[in-house]
């Protein structure tokens, strides 16, 4: 097996929906070049190109069931096995439960390799329902609105057509919202706790301004690599 070079960086990316994960992975990829792995593309790309595993997939998903976690093991398997791997990688949107870490540590013990950190953006919930819940709708254009970023410049009127009618999607709702955000934290919570045990996780300041985020974020990676 050819051996992977020392300086690699081997990461897994954890954060609850709109944390501001994606803004830091892309800042991750543009400094320290390794590909960004979120197991959404790596779906697509498997059932695309009719991977053994992709196959397996395409069959739960197109009964509407969940993936079971050995396909999606399979898959991330199968990713991490090509060669843009060779000098790290940044794992985002797995693991979603112990099963799934622990064959994650498995399958890199098995090549050699071993994962360096867990970086976890942390932010309030609440905070994060605020974000996510406050985009609101005009009926009558489509044009979106935020009750804590992007106000109509007269309350109750819309800039584009000064109509007065709004509405939220349910997606939007706050208890939608909230009711994600528990599904998501009675993931992670074991998860957290496993990679802390280990010694790997690395929880940052989420509600920091962005910049001041990623400066938390690449004093962690600058050390690993130091």
């Amino acid at each position: 097996m050819e051996e992977i070079p020392m300086s690699t960086m081997n990461l897994v990316l954890m954060g609850l929906p709109g944390a501001g994960k994606g803004t830091q992975a892309q800042l991750i990829v543009q400094e320290f070049d390794v590909p960004h792995i979120s197991t959404g593309d790596i779906f697509r790309a498997a059932i695309k190109n009719e991977t053994p595993m992709g196959i397996q997939a395409k069959q739960f998903i197109d009964k509407g069931e969940l993936v079971p976690d050995e396909v999606t093991n399979g898959i991330v398997k199968e990713r991490l096995a090509e060669a843009d791997t060779a000098k790290g990688f940044m794992l985002d949107g797995f693991p979603r439960n112990l099963v799934q870490a622990k064959s994650l540590n498995q399958m890199l013990a098995d090549s050699g390799r071993k994962l360096d950190a867990v970086i976890n953006i942390h932010v309030n919930p609440d905070i994060l329902v605020e974000r996510l819940s406050g985009r609101f709708i005009c009926r009558n254009c489509g044009t979106t609105y935020h009750r804590l970023y992007n106000m109509p410049k007269v309350e109750g009127t819309c800039d584009v057509c000064g109509q007065h009618d709004f509405y939220q999607r349910d997606d939007d709702k706050p208890e939608t919202v909230k009711n994600r955000f528990d599904v998501n934290i009675k993931l992670n919570t074991p998860l957290i706790d496993f990679y802390e045990q280990q010694g790997l996780l690395y929880n940052i300041d989420g509600e920091q301004d962005i910049d001041k985020v990623y400066a938390d974020v690449k004093k962690v990676l600058t050390g690993l690599t130091d």
